[in-house]
């Protein structure tokens, strides 16, 4: 009986680290504080874990979201789609440049960035596969560093998309 063989396949990600805030583009600054307003109007009642999305798309629009929970659990939506969805539905033909998220529990300070969840970043990919451009995902939590991703690739390596349909 023969050993298979096998390599390993070494994926690297590259995502900005920034001390706060106060070390971001204008834009991105504007954006971010955005997604911070809105995560107030989160309707979080099981969590208790506030997310806020601010879209910006490529006509200067910003669209924003929140997450939406429901006893029900597969029936509530997060906030990432939730602002995607509607850039979606109410600009089709622009493309998105940038969304920022940030993040709030009433139950711990969360002191650092946290990524989408695995629906996201996938209903992210399918926006970046559309256009054709990579999207930028900013990240926060309550403080601390921000970090960025030049595109969806960043967090899901390996992604599927249309090119294998």
């Amino acid at each position: 009986m023969s050993k298979q063989k096998f390599t390993n396949l070494n994926i690297v990600t590259e995502i900005e680290v920034y001390d706060s805030s106060k070390h971001l583009a204008e834009k991105d600054q504007q954006l971010l504080l955005e997604s911070k307003k809105i995560l107030k109007n989160a309707y979080a009642p099981y969590s208790n874990f506030q997310v806020g999305a601010a879209v910006l798309l490529e006509n200067g629009e910003i669209i924003t979201g929140s997450n939406q929970e429901n006893a029900a659990y597969p029936s509530g939506l997060c906030a990432e789609r939730v602002a995607i969805f509607y850039a979606g539905a109410q600009f089709p033909k622009v493309d998105i440049k940038t969304i920022a998220i940030s993040v709030k529990s009433k139950n711990v300070v969360i002191s650092e960035p946290l990524s989408p969840c695995g629906s996201c970043r996938q209903a992210i990919a399918e926006y970046e596969n559309k256009s054709g451009k990579p999207i930028r995902i900013i990240m926060s939590g309550e403080k601390g560093k921000i970090y960025i991703a030049k595109s969806i690739e960043s967090l899901l390596p390996l992604m599927f998309s249309k090119k294998y349909l």
